[in-house]
């Protein structure tokens, strides 16, 4: 059953970049600047999600838990722009930090064609491990760990 499981994560998340991630500069939703390439020496987790999907609901307290502890950039992936993602996160109480995807271009630039996708960069900016799909908080944090 496990093989099973692992076989169909990896068909479903083929598309999904390896390697060294792509270019990510973008403004926040803040209106704070990010640099994906700054973030070098430590782990990231950029997580791809939408306010309409379900599974992505799901992960949000799990973005905020993990946001406190290691680098966290999430997309927005067709979901608006600012004000409205802003909006969103104000009535679910979420903090985690947001890029608005309102066209989708950075999630094709990472190969992403549903979410939630989530990357695991370790601290020399090359993507260690890439699923599309639901995951726990605690996979989550031990693929940040692993990424050490």
């Amino acid at each position: 059953m496990l093989a099973l499981v692992g076989a169909v994560q990896a068909w479903r998340s083929h598309s999904l970049v390896r390697g060294e991630a792509p270019p990510l500069v973008a403004t926040r939703i803040d209106g704070t600047r990010f640099d994906l390439a700054r973030q070098r020496g430590q782990p990231v987790l950029v997580h791809f999600w939408a306010t309409w999907c379900p599974a992505c609901r799901l992960e949000e307290a799990s973005l905020d838990s993990l946001a406190r502890e290691f680098q966290v950039i999430s997309l927005a992936l067709h979901s608006g722009g600012a004000r409205e993602i802003q909006d969103y996160l104000a009535k679910q109480g979420r903090v985690f930090p947001v890029i608005a995807d309102e066209q989708g271009r950075l999630a094709a630039a990472w190969g992403v064609s549903g979410v939630p996708a989530s990357f695991i960069l370790d601290g020399a900016g090359r993507i260690r491990f890439a699923t599309l799909g639901y995951s726990t908080e605690l996979g989550l944090r031990a693929r940040l760990w692993l990424a050490r």
